[in-house]
């Protein structure tokens, strides 16, 4: 286990090594001129433009800058927002506890909702799995963007449940409240997907041979499902799970700028907007170290769900 979990630290580091030379590269071939955006549209002397160009180094050459650039993100400095004038690691700071309670409440719906309709509808059946399945088809063909406008015009503009978009709240029992339209937005796709896994997983090991024998052996049914199915069938619920619970990192950009929510993916999008270099190079690169991060968790929690795996590799080691 330790040495699987160096090499993945070392994959961990060239991966994120190469994804900050694409972002890096990416943003610097984008159409644009962040000169330009700083000196919002004013006609400036040639001496003007240069001296801006020398204070963000933009006319250093594009390996230099990446260098420098790196070496910054090593000692945690993103460099300086072109839109804000304030630091980037700041910055970001200040919004990341929104985006974090956000993607949490997300996770915490698909979880439930996912996994306790997909066992509902493998044990059940009949009409439950129907509605099951089609709730699920509805859901998994929604866009982020369009479940937003829907819960939107029913939940806040009619019913008046929930507050609109902009609004934050005080403490923490308010900002939930006033998360709750945004976390069903980002959650309904994933659900959706994660109750068809589940359901899937879960019809499988119910057709397992050693789940007829405990059943003739008179193993009460819900000591059958606890300890025969459901055990055996996180396995795969785990591994895909995890995998779009890693794409929520992704989808809050969509999220937070339908509702106004002050987090790093309005921020993404604001800072895209108006080419701010520094913003986009750091929120894109700890996006992606999220998404690894929550990957090298599930890969290290997938042998301790289900033990099946640990002896494949080991079998495939020897």
């Amino acid at each position: 286990m330790t040495r699987y979990l160096l090499s993945r630290l070392l994959g961990l580091a060239g991966v994120l090594l190469a994804t900050s030379f694409v972002v890096f590269s990416a943003v610097h071939l984008a159409p644009g001129d962040p000169v330009s955006f700083l000196l919002k549209g004013h006609p400036a002397t040639p001496e003007a433009r240069a001296a801006i160009t020398a204070q963000y180094h933009l006319d250093d050459p594009f390996l230099t800058q990446y260098l420098k650039w790196l070496g910054g993100v090593l000692h945690g400095d993103f460099g300086r927002s072109v839109q804000f004038r304030q630091d980037v690691g700041t910055l970001i700071g200040s919004r990341l506890p929104s985006t974090t309670l956000l993607v949490g409440y997300a996770a915490l719906l698909v979880c439930v909702l996912g996994v306790s309709a997909g066992v509902l509808a493998a044990l059940r059946g009949g009409w439950v799995d129907r509605v099951v399945l089609v709730g699920t088809g509805i859901t998994t063909a929604t866009p982020p963007f369009v479940g937003a406008l829907v819960l939107v015009s029913v939940f806040s503009v009619q019913l008046g449940w929930f507050p609109g978009p902009g609004s934050q709240g005080t403490g923490f029992g308010e900002r939930l409240h006033h998360l709750t339209l945004p976390a069903v937005a980002l959650a309904v796709t994933l659900t959706g997907l994660l109750a068809r896994v589940t359901r899937s997983s879960m019809l499988d090991e119910l057709g397992r041979e050693h789940v007829e024998v405990a059943r003739s052996r008179g193993v009460a049914e819900p000591a059958v499902v606890r300890r025969h199915v459901l055990r055996n069938a996180l396995g795969p619920i785990v591994t895909v799970g995890g995998s779009m619970l890693a794409g929520l990192l992704v989808s809050t950009s969509i999220v937070e700028t339908a509702f106004n929510v002050p987090g790093v993916g309005s921020l993404l999008v604001q800072s895209v907007t108006v080419k701010d270099f520094p913003v986009v190079q750091a929120i894109t690169l700890l996006t992606v170290t999220g998404f690894v991060l929550v990957n090298l968790a599930v890969d290290l929690l997938a042998p301790l769900v289900d033990p099946r795996l640990s002896l494949v590799r080991r079998g495939g080691a020897a």
